[in-house]
């Protein structure tokens, strides 16, 4: 259904809240039903976690950021909108709001992701181009990082097809600055997409959740050059939990430069030395849905839930440490309904105390 106004502004400060991820927004939302009513139980819910105080985004911040948005000639993505991206909805904690410059009909293609090192070889850059060509010529949208390198070729060869740019910072944010043009040039004919609120500069932190949504928009990933503890290889991992293809291109052993994807490789990606290798694997799915996982439903009475979520706090409490540990594997341990633990962990969140880390596991902050 067509949120008012009032809701829109609602869902953006939600996701602009401390401490809600995608997965705490799809929570408080299955919990309370609507961004509104999630926003006015927050700060009682942080102070059941432990936490003292709790201040909610100022409602003009948010006004002010959706203005300067629509300024720029830019539109707001809702999850639960049909114009956000099929890929991304199908994860099981979409991004809930997505920043979009450019074009959103190419949101709406199939696409393929193309990541690679940033100080790339000369050949690795060529071989990109030559992919992102063909592909796009075949009829796929490429995606990338639009950082130096790789994601640079890439998105430079499918600027006349179709590409879109997913940034750590805020869309109106150029980085690296020597890529003045070419965002100038995607902006113009293709997509600039950030999860990250408006002129935020791009955090060390922020580029595995850009990561997230370049693997998650696309039927499979490409990698063409990568180190060892290279971030296309938190690109590639991410694409294995989201069930989307991982392709990568060999290279000498003698470059250090290659010993990620080499290693890919001998892990179970496909070994592509062509487009046809990627097309090949690709053509069954294009034009099919992506596979969406069960999601929970609302736990239940909220006076039920957190009467038992009191009587197991301590022992919850007692189970986290420093280490993540899955979520899991603590119901297992505890014994206690899952709704339960979740609502413990939820306001424990809030508070500022534990934070979830990839895999779905939580630790004390």
């Amino acid at each position: 259904m067509p949120f008012s106004q009032a809701e829109r502004r609602a869902w953006l400060r939600l996701a602009r809240t401390e401490n809600v991820g995608p997965v705490t927004f799809h929570n408080l939302m299955a919990r309370f039903g609507s961004a509104s009513s999630a926003l006015e139980e927050i700060p009682r819910l942080a102070r059941r976690g432990g936490g003292k105080t709790f201040v909610l985004p100022d409602e003009k911040d948010i006004e002010s950021e959706l203005e300067k948005l629509t300024a720029l000639g830019g539109r707001l993505l809702l999850s639960c909108e049909p114009e956000y991206p099929r890929g991304l909805k199908a994860l099981e904690a979409p991004p809930p709001v997505l920043s979009m410059l450019g074009h959103p009909h190419l949101l709406q293609k199939e696409m393929v992701a193309i990541v690679g090192a940033r100080n790339a070889s000369a050949l690795a850059r060529k071989f990109a181009d030559t992919l992102a060509r063909e592909l796009g010529f075949a009829g796929l949208v490429v995606v990338s990082g639009l950082a130096r390198g790789i994601d640079s070729a890439a998105h430079e060869s499918a600027l006349a097809v179709g590409t879109v740019a997913v940034v750590a910072g805020g869309v109106d944010i150029i980085y690296p600055p020597e890529n003045d043009k070419l965002y100038a040039a995607i902006r113009n004919q293709g997509v600039i997409l950030s999860e990250m609120r408006l002129s935020e500069a791009p955090q060390a932190r922020h580029f595995p959740r850009r990561n997230r949504i370049i693997s998650g928009l696309a039927r499979g990933v490409v990698v063409v050059e990568a180190a060892e503890r290279s971030g296309s290889l938190i690109t590639a991992q991410y694409a294995l939990e989201q069930g989307r293809e991982i392709f990568a291109v060999p290279g000498s052993p003698l470059d250090p430069r290659a010993k990620g994807a080499n290693r890919l490789i001998k892990d179970g990606a496909i070994l592509t030395e062509s487009a046809e290798d990627i097309l090949s694997v690709l053509a069954p799915m294009l034009g099919q849905g992506f596979e969406e996982p069960s999601r929970s439903s609302a736990p239940g009475p909220a006076e039920v839930l957190e009467a038992e979520a009191d009587r197991i706090r301590a022992a919850v409490e007692e189970a986290l440490g420093p280490a993540p540990v899955e979520i899991d594997e603590l119901i297992r341990q505890l014994g206690a309904s899952p709704a339960a633990v979740l609502t413990v962990i939820l306001e424990l969140e809030l508070a500022g105390r534990c934070a979830r880390q990839p895999g779905n596991r939580v630790c004390w902050v």
